[in-house]
């Protein structure tokens, strides 16, 4: 199992709106409206690497209202 947050940036005023899109979409485990340089933080996990990398890229890169994504694996040290 692969875990990683998703940083996103939104369109002004389309947070609300772009967390809770996600948060419906299979994978992802959470997403929240934060503040600072970023606008939604998102918890996802997939079976692979590959899949994970296919869910952004296919799904949550295609949510209107999203400007920019920064996608960071967990690991395990």
């Amino acid at each position: 199992m692969v875990q990683a947050y998703i940083l996103i940036q939104t369109e002004v005023g389309k947070a609300s709106t772009v967390a809770e899109t996600i948060s419906k979409l299979p994978g992802v485990i959470q997403a929240e409206d934060v503040t600072g340089p970023y606008d939604v933080i998102v918890r996802a996990q997939s079976d692979t690497v590959d899949e994970l990398g296919r869910m952004v890229v296919a799904k949550v890169q295609q949510v209107d209202g999203i400007t920019r994504t920064l996608t960071c694996p967990v690991v395990h040290l």
